[in-house]
């Protein structure tokens, strides 16, 4: 194989990646704003919650 037709090759295996790379990008930033959102709903719910009793403690009805 000649030089040029490696660089060729070499190139266009980088290009590849780039736009790969670019992708898995966007994709971690979807699942981080979906981890945020999702703590954050968390976070809302378990303020909402009311305290639980402990899980030793016997119930009024004992």
């Amino acid at each position: 194989m000649r030089d040029q037709d490696r660089l060729t090759q070499l190139e266009i295996k980088a290009s590849f990646l780039e736009d790969q790379i670019e992708q898995l990008d966007a994709v971690v930033a979807r699942q981080q704003q979906q981890i945020d959102l999702l703590a954050r709903e968390l976070q809302r719910l378990r303020e909402q919650q009311p305290e639980a009793a402990p899980l030793n403690e016997r119930p009024p009805h004992y």
